[in-house]
């Protein structure tokens, strides 16, 4: 990917970060999407008082591209202040939606860490497994 495209997505991502509903954690994250064909597609965590209902900010993007059509994507940032990797069921969406690709986290500090979907999710469930079983 190239620099200049890197950035415009690490600065959407910091954007909406900012517009994230934290009322309980005070910890906004925001994560920007990349497409194949260019578009970006944003998302931040919104919170609820029942915290199960709680979205993050991967899976908020991710819902945005796949609503507005998108199949292939290409890269995905994240934004927290310090740097916070997704968590168990955005790794897993993740994996099935847009499968192996380039992940970068970044920090308020400017720190920028490139991982790839198999990095954050070594042994993935997906529709490959639930192929191979038989009905019992």
């Amino acid at each position: 990917m190239e620099e200049s495209q890197l950035e415009k997505l690490k600065e959407s991502a910091r954007q909406v970060a900012a517009r994230a509903h934290t009322p309980h954690s005070h910890y906004p994250v925001g994560a920007a999407l990349l497409t194949s064909g260019g578009q970006i597609y944003t998302g931040c965590n919104v919170e609820s008082s029942s915290f199960g209902l709680t979205v993050c900010a991967e899976r908020n993007a991710i819902s945005a591209a796949v609503a507005a059509g998108a199949t292939v994507c290409v890269a995905l940032v994240v934004f927290s202040t310090n740097g916070a990797t997704p968590c168990g069921a955005c790794r897993q969406v993740i994996w099935d939606i847009c499968g192996e690709i380039e992940i970068y986290i970044c920090d308020a500090q400017g720190g920028t860490t490139r991982m790839r979907t198999s990095d954050l999710l070594p042994h993935p469930f997906d529709g490959k497994k639930l192929k191979d079983i038989q009905s019992v």
